[in-house]
């Protein structure tokens, strides 16, 4: 299974302005020098010692995401990095009018929408496209994105045969060798994580929640999202300050994700959703903070003696292809 972030952002896309990414580079190209590099051969180990902040950068589309098994494709909410996967995905038969596609929304707001109107193969003839969701009201929200004032093309003249699909909470749904299962989040409106399985593989997706329940009393039936996970991707939007802050806003810190995987065995997390408010420089300082407490955590357990399974984590940059 292979899981690629196409958008990371959360709530509306936050492109970096021309100036930023002037400045970006000129203060590349002031450490380049700095260091006593001076032939273009360099180049290219320079950037690779870069953080993010300091270069590419975390990304500013908006949730969308593509897992993969060698037989299946599957995406996971309409943000404004459908865009990209679109295209990406249109060089093979859906390109030509001859494929399929399956998107699974997590709920329904714009940022996790806003890419739809812009997926190419929604619109060439004799591909189908399927959507599914939880929320009965699926089909009336795809149809409201395809109005004017809108937007100029109408549902009805969309090329691609498209079909609804209403998911049954807490079920599996199979396709092909891959099963997808709906779990609640904490969210303001209903919003639902995903647990996808492929033969031995396992991958969570936990975005958006506020994850107000944390215990696994409080979880009840909505706890094996985070069990026997090998990999998850988890809202991360605030700071545990900023969370106290945005009480029902719908949103997490990495703390809360890492003590659900230190406590459930996840075994790799990756931290998306990030604030469009945020600078690269202000998420990474949010990791930084993160890693302060995981390493906190770590170090009390040891301590105490107190059983705790370490995690393999990072806050996630968009284009990231993660591989099970």
């Amino acid at each position: 299974m292979q899981i690629k972030l196409w958008g990371v952002r959360g709530s509306l896309p936050s492109p970096m302005m021309p100036s930023e990414i002037e400045g970006r580079v000129r203060e590349c190209i002031t450490e380049f020098l700095r260091r006593g590099n001076k032939s273009p051969d360099q180049v290219d180990e320079f950037l690779r010692s870069l953080t993010p902040e300091k270069w590419g950068g975390y990304g500013g589309n908006t949730a969308c995401i593509q897992v993969s098994t060698p037989k299946e494709t599957v995406l996971i909410d309409g943000g404004s990095g459908l865009r990209r996967a679109g295209e990406a995905l249109s060089d093979g038969p859906l390109g030509r009018g001859q494929g399929e596609a399956h998107l699974f929304f997590t709920h329904f707001h714009w940022d996790h929408l806003i890419g739809l109107p812009f997926f190419t193969p929604l619109f060439i003839p004799g591909n189908q496209i399927h959507f599914y969701a939880v929320q009965d009201d699926l089909e009336q929200a795809i149809r409201t994105l395809f109005k004017k004032p809108y937007f100029p093309v109408p549902f009805e003249r969309l090329g691609a045969e498209l079909f609804f699909h209403k998911l049954e909470p807490r079920t599996p749904r199979r396709l092909g060798t891959l099963s997808l299962t709906p779990y609640w989040l904490d969210h303001p409106d209903p919003c639902w994580g995903y647990k996808i399985q492929s033969e031995n593989k396992t991958f969570s997706y936990c975005v958006d929640t506020e994850c107000t329940r944390s215990s696994a009393a409080d979880l009840g039936a909505d706890l094996p999202l985070y069990q026997g996970v090998d990999l998850m991707v988890f809202d991360a939007q605030y700071t545990i300050l900023d969370a106290a802050e945005r009480v029902n806003w719908g949103h997490a810190a990495a703390a809360f994700g890492l003590d659900i995987a230190m406590r459930e065995g996840i075994k790799r997390v990756y931290f998306v959703h990030h604030d469009p408010a945020a600078s690269d420089a202000r998420i990474a300082e949010a990791e930084t903070q993160a890693r302060d407490y995981y390493l906190s955590q770590v170090q009390t357990s040891k301590s105490t003696g107190r059983k705790l399974h370490e995690v393999e984590w990072s806050f996630a940059q968009e284009g990231a292809l993660l591989k099970l």
